[in-house]
Order: C-alpha cells, then structure tokens, then sequence
C-alpha cells in the first residue's frame, strides 16, 4: 500500500516520544505504542485536512500493511513456536537430563556444561530458559551449586545469546524493524557492536570456570553448600523421551532453515552465499522451522510419546503463545512507518543532527544508555529496539551521521539486552526464575550486580567504539575490563573443583 508522506515539523517526533514516556511511566507497552502510532495518524490526518473517521481507518489500513510486509516473519515466528512446545513436550529434555546429569561430576563441569549447552539453545529465549533449567536443575541440585546461579547462567545465555544468533526468533524481529529489504544483512553487521552480548557470554563463562563469585551470588553460593539434595526422581519424571526427540528436531530446523534462505534467495542458481541468505531471510527460516515441525510428528507420532490430536493441541497452544510478542512487533512496525511514511520523522530529525555540534562519537554511548533505561524500566527488549531502531535509523541516515549507523543500531540491541536481561518486569527474567525454580526476587538480587557491571563496562567501550569507527578495539578493551574487574571484585572459590 503506498502512503503520501507530509512534512509536519517539531509535531513529527510526538509519536515516538509519545510512545516512550507512556512505557516509561506505566510499564505497558501494548497501550504505548499504540497510542504513539495513534497520535502520528491523527497528525497526518489534521495536517491533511482529513477527520477522525478517516484517522481511525488510516490507523488500519497502516497496521494490515505492515502485516502483509512482514507476513513470512509471522509464519515464522509460529511454526518456531510451535516447534518448541513440541519439544518441551515430547520428554526429550528430561532424557537428555538423564544422559548429561552422569557425566558431570563437580561444580565446574556442570557450571561450563549449562553454559555451552545455554549457548547451543539459541533460537528462542524463552524456550531456552526452560529447556535448560529443566535439564540441569537436579545435576545443580546434586552438586549443591546454588538455584540463583542456575538462573543467572541461563538467563545470560538466553536473550544475549538469541540477540547475536542469525536463526532465531529476535534476529528476524531485528532484521524486519531495520529494514524490509536488506535489514538481515545490516543485522550481521551489527554483531560485533552489541558489546552486551558479547560480554555477558564472556562474563558468564569466566565465572563458571573460575568460580569468582561475588556479592549476593556469593552468599547464595555459600547456603547452598548446607543444602540436602532432593531425590532426583522428583525432577526427571516418567517419560519414553529419548535424547534425540530434543536434539534432532532443532538440528534439522537450523540445517534447514541455512539451506531454505540460501535457496530462497537463489544460491543454487548461482546467488553468493552472504547475498542469497540476505535475500529473503524469512521465508527460509520458514522452511527450516517446517522441517523442524515434520521431523517432530516423524519422531513423536509413530513412538506414541504423543497422540496426533495431542500433537495438533500442542502446536495451537505453541502459537497461541506468540500473540503478545507479535502485537509488540505489529505495533512498532506501523508505528515506524507512520513516522518513516506519513509525516516525516526522519526528515526533521536528520536536520535537527546535521544543525547540531555534539559529535557522532558519542552517538552510541547515549543510545546504549537510553536503551538500557528504557529497557530496563519496561521490562521489553523487543519493546524498547521497536520503538528505538525507527528513530535511530532516521538519525542516522544524514550524509555525516551514516556512518554510525550499525554502531548505533549495535548499542540500541545491547542497551535493550541489558534490561531484558535483569528486569525484573522482563518474560525472559521471570522464565529463567521459572527455569530454575529459583524464588524471583533472589534471581534479580543476584543477576543485577552481574548484568550492571557488564552494562558498565559496555558504555566505557561504546565510548572507544564511536571514535574508533572499529568493534575490535572495544572488544578487546571490553573483554580486559571485565575479567579484570571480576578478579577484582571477586574471590576465587577454593572448593569449585573439589564439590
């Protein structure tokens, strides 16, 4: 559908700010963002001498139209779901369970072991937190590693992890709010800058293997020593799932979902490979996610571990649970074309940064840090990169400013990151609390000092990265900072071998 876009000045950056303070101060971000796409129609409207009927019709027809942009990102993101309550379901997590909980016999082992297998889960957050904490909360138990660290590990293997992975669920939502047309190619260039990531996953692996655990991690740590393991039999209940119903169908969907957006995109007709998996990212995630669905009823059906109408059920109820993330990105997405294609947002913020003295460097510093606040008060990264990446974008696209673009999107996903990562409003937090059967509150008591000082050590680098015009120097700076930061603060657990 195509849309006449009017200039409208100063009125042109209510929406977006709109929306932004409505999160802030009620923490809800359905009502925000609509209410931000909302004021951007009736601006275009009255400025175009149209009425409020025609606003609330416009509002709509915005809203089908970025539906039917994103319409493969949508199917998607519901065969992925779907896939996941397959997987959850079919027993397959307990039996690997069983198998990895015999081969780890002290505190290090299983710390690095729930961390690598955090990282190897990286298509959906949420499916990741479950999975994992399901998997390893009784070898923790039995090792007397505390319930608060468990929820710390998956939860800094979930969204950092998911955020830097090209076949998951957030790389797609990223992809489609940077662009329709090359956004999952701008998405790959981004990694490197999403410095939070990054670090986490650093962070996490460092105190796994050395034990250097501090503040109330520490004191968690120390009560767990005291603790009587539960019976076992308590966690890994009765199932005919085997280690393969958890592992084949996500190895057939990321296999897959490779070779579908290489073949969307014509690499078998001679396309490069980085051009043809850019081309039309989801629909081959689509396929990908379709085979992880078939090769599910394959494994599941005939072996009985579910009854086809179970099968079905399950699949429903697995979409069913993608609805609120969806309205999220349905919401962004129109509020950002409202700005983009209506009333010329980005016209008015790009002349306002070419007029200005601040320099660029500082560009992702300040954008890291409006993100994290946002995103922590909020509880939402997919929130929060919706509502920023449209007017980052638009503030970068001047002459001058083009060049920051990926390090500012960068910064934009990390300060996002960070808030999903220790709000303790945030689905991903509360799922990995779940995860480990951890009390909620004692999960963010001790993830926060974690999360803030990796988030610290990110806007110091953020700073490097914007006047250096390169990832790698931050990186290393980044990754100095931190170990160095950790040895610190932290005090090298004496009995992490030996328990």
């Amino acid at each position: 559908m195509d849309f006449t876009m009017i200039e409208t000045g100063w009125l042109s950056i209510i929406p977006p700010v709109l929306a932004i303070t409505l999160a802030l101060v009620t923490k809800e971000v359905y009502s925000s963002l609509f209410a931000g796409l909302f004021s951007g129609i009736l601006i275009y409207t009255f400025s175009s001498g149209g009425t409020i009927f025609s606003a609330a019709s416009l509002t709509f027809d915005m809203m089908s139209s970025k539906i039917a942009d994103n319409s493969y990102m949508i199917v998607f993101l519901a065969l992925l779901w779907a896939v996941v309550s397959l997987v959850a379901k079919s027993g397959g997590s307990y039996a690997y369970g069983i198998w990895v909980g015999g081969r780890l016999k002290n505190k290090r082992s299983a710390s690095v072991a729930t961390s690598i297998l955090g990282v190897m889960v990286f298509i959906d957050d949420g499916f990741n937190c479950l999975t994992v904490g399901t998997v390893m909360r009784p070898v923790f138990d039995r090792l007397k590693i505390s319930r608060e660290k468990l929820a710390y590990i998956i939860d800094a293997t979930a969204a950092p992890v998911c955020i830097i992975a090209p076949v998951s669920s957030w790389a797609v939502a990223v992809a489609s709010e940077v662009s329709e047309k090359d956004g999952f190619n701008i998405f790959l260039s981004t990694i490197p800058y999403n410095l939070y990531a990054i670090l986490t996953i650093v962070m996490v692996l460092f105190i796994s293997i050395t034990g250097r655990d501090f503040g109330p991690m520490k004191e968690a740590e120390e009560k767990a020593k005291d603790k009587v393991p539960a019976n076992e039999d308590t966690f890994f209940k009765e199932s005919k799932g085997k280690v393969i119903d958890l592992v084949l169908p996500i190895l057939v969907l990321i296999i897959f979902a490779i070779l579908g957006m290489a073949y969307v995109g014509g690499y078998f007709e001679g396309v490069g490979f980085s051009e043809a998996i850019g081309s039309n990212p989801t629909a081959g995630l689509s396929l990908g996610a379709f085979a992880g669905l078939i090769t599910a009823a394959v494994l599941y059906i005939p072996r009985k571990l579910m009854k086809p109408k179970e099968f079905m059920d399950c699949i429903v109820s697995g979409i069913g649970s993608i609805v609120p993330p969806m309205l999220i990105l349905i919401l962004s997405w129109s509020l950002g074309g409202v700005c983009r294609q209506l009333i010329g947002t980005g016209v008015f913020i790009s002349g306002f940064v070419s007029s200005s003295n601040l320099p660029l460097g500082f560009l992702p510093f300040m954008i890291f840090v409006i993100a994290a606040l946002m995103s922590f008060s909020m509880g939402s990264s997919w929130g929060t990169f919706g509502m920023l990446i449209p007017i980052v974008t638009m503030i970068c696209s001047t002459d001058n400013a083009g060049a920051y673009l990926i390090p500012a999107l960068g910064a934009t996903l990390a300060g996002s990151v960070y808030g999903d990562h220790c709000s303790p409003i945030s689905d991903t937090t509360i799922l990995a609390s779940t995860g480990a059967e951890c009390e909620h509150i004692k999960h963010v008591e001790t993830q926060l000092p974690y999360a803030t000082l990796v988030a610290v050590v990110c806007a110091v680098c953020y700073l490097i990265a914007g006047f250096t015009a390169t990832p790698w120097i931050a990186v290393c700076a980044g990754i100095i900072l931190l170990i160095a930061a950790v040895i610190l603060i932290g005090g090298l657990n004496k009995d992490l071998c030996n328990n």
